[in-house]
């Protein structure tokens, strides 16, 4: 199947992404990948914070339940556990908050708003074969397609052939990714959740809200 891209002037600029363990998760895992990632993780709000208000747990679990649907889509039926040993290599499950910006009236500021947030989750399996993957990713493109996703890029995967998904929604503001790497048999996805403001957030507070959010044990174990 060929090639399919869908330009998107959603995409904000990677450059202004604050997320860290989502970025980490993908680095060493080619160029091509990093950059769709850090385009998915990006969220930038131009010149509107009308946010709604939820807090860091509801949206770590919103989260989650969109990296399970899809997880379930793909047909695995391992149980990743939390955290990360060795990025790009081993099993990945885990939470990353990022902040959101303003871009002011006119689009030409770019400052942080104070107690606003954006949850990502991020995943990854590794020994996923061709004969898992490439029917798994096509049925996700087909999921995604069905249910009012926009497709942003998709690759199919194929025998020694990397295979990639990119997906959106809300106007940009909820976006997915995954990633097949044939030459070791690595699958990572992941999720970005659009901004919020943290009911409990205080003036005195650091970093961005939801920081220090961590995930359960992700997988079989999660379904219901």
């Amino acid at each position: 199947m060929p090639h399919e891209t869908v330009p998107s002037a959603a995409i904000p600029d990677p450059s202004r992404s604050r997320s860290s363990s989502f970025l980490l998760g993908v680095l060493g895992c080619g160029g091509a990948a990093l950059v769709g990632v850090l385009a998915l993780v990006a969220t930038l709000a131009w010149g509107s914070t009308d946010f709604p208000r939820v807090a860091p747990e509801e949206m770590a679990d919103r989260a989650l339940q969109r990296s399970q649907k899809a997880y379930d889509v793909m047909g695995f039926d391992r149980t990743i556990e939390p955290g990360v040993e060795r990025i790009g290599v081993s099993t990945q499950n885990t939470f990353d908050s990022g902040f959101c910006y303003d871009g002011g009236l006119l689009g030409l500021e770019d400052k942080t708003v104070d107690g606003a947030y954006s949850m990502s989750h991020t995943w990854a399996l590794d020994h996923v074969p061709a004969s898992q993957a490439i029917p798994g990713l096509r049925r996700l493109h087909r999921f995604f397609k069905d249910n009012g996703w926009k497709i942003t890029s998709y690759d199919e995967a194929g025998q020694g052939k990397d295979g990639e998904l990119f997906v959106q929604r809300a106007g940009g503001d909820e976006r997915m990714s995954f990633t097949w790497y044939s030459d070791r048999e690595y699958f990572t996805g992941g999720v970005s959740m659009p901004c919020a403001y943290d009911p409990q957030w205080k003036t005195t507070d650091a970093g961005p809200a939801g920081d220090n959010q961590w995930p359960p044990a992700f997988g079989p174990a999660q379904r219901h």
